[in-house]
């Protein structure tokens, strides 16, 4: 496989999410769509380390940085969700609109 089919399939991911974000109301697909959008990003990257110093380290350290944040932001984004379902019994952008800071 060349960096090129890595490079389509990073491109395939993030438009889908970026599709998926933008055209959902519901705050799960929404979170969903971002993620996707991350993925997208993070097989990029490691796509690039790979093909530019397959013999180092560096990239894979990152990588795994970056999936373990994105987990992390994930998690938390949907334990809000949650707390905003549970409270107010909202799962649309426009129930919330009144959470604006």
């Amino acid at each position: 496989m060349t960096l090129q089919v890595f490079l389509y399939l990073a491109a395939a991911l993030f438009s889908v999410g970026l599709y998926g974000a933008l055209s959902q109301q519901s705050i799960v697909m929404i979170m969903m769509g971002l993620e996707l959008m991350a993925n997208a990003v993070i097989v990029a990257g490691a796509a690039f380390w790979y093909f530019v110093s397959p013999m180092r380290p560096d990239g894979q350290v990152v990588v795994l940085v970056a999936v373990t944040l994105m987990a992390l932001d994930m998690a938390v984004g949907f334990a809000v969700t949650t707390a905003i379902f549970r409270r107010r019994d909202v799962d649309m952008t426009d129930s919330a609109a009144d959470l604006k800071g």
